[in-house]
């Protein structure tokens, strides 16, 4: 059963700034539920990168989207910052459960709570593959 409230910016291990842009809004002046996506995808794949020592570029590991969704509270809009809550809800050993919280730039209450799961798999396999020691200590940080 989904909860009725949001969640707050206290509940989130990390907090990360993210830029709108002009066409982030739709035609009804906010942003496309869409765009609330692409956030979540940034925020941590910024993460995974600045604190897990993850290359996407050249890694043999790479996390595939097995699983995602959204709830959506109030509206963001360009031109205004958002900030994205940043856990980690589950790790496994080769998933991780996200879970992100987006934020207008002064508000405690989210605008909107999402998740996703990563499978990490060979980049030429595509095989589930444990995670690395050092990888999954910076992932451990984002555990609340």
């Amino acid at each position: 059963m989904p909860k009725d409230l949001p969640g707050q910016r206290g509940d989130y291990a990390r907090e990360v700034l993210l830029t709108t842009r002009w066409d982030d809004n739709d035609l009804y002046g906010h942003l496309n539920n869409a765009v609330h996506y692409r956030l979540f995808d940034t925020a941590v794949n910024g993460l995974l990168i600045r604190d897990c020592g993850f290359d996407p570029v050249h890694s043999e590991l790479i996390g595939v989207v097995a699983e995602s969704g959204c709830r959506y509270f109030s509206e963001l809009q360009f031109p205004h910052p958002v900030i994205a809550g940043v856990r980690v809800g589950r790790l496994g050993n080769s998933s991780v459960r996200y879970e992100i919280g987006l934020f207008a730039e002064d508000a405690l209450h989210a605008a909107a709570e999402g998740y996703f799961v990563h499978v990490f798999v060979g980049r030429s396999d595509r095989r589930p593959r444990p995670l690395p020691a050092a990888f999954r200590a910076g992932l451990s940080a984002l555990v609340p």
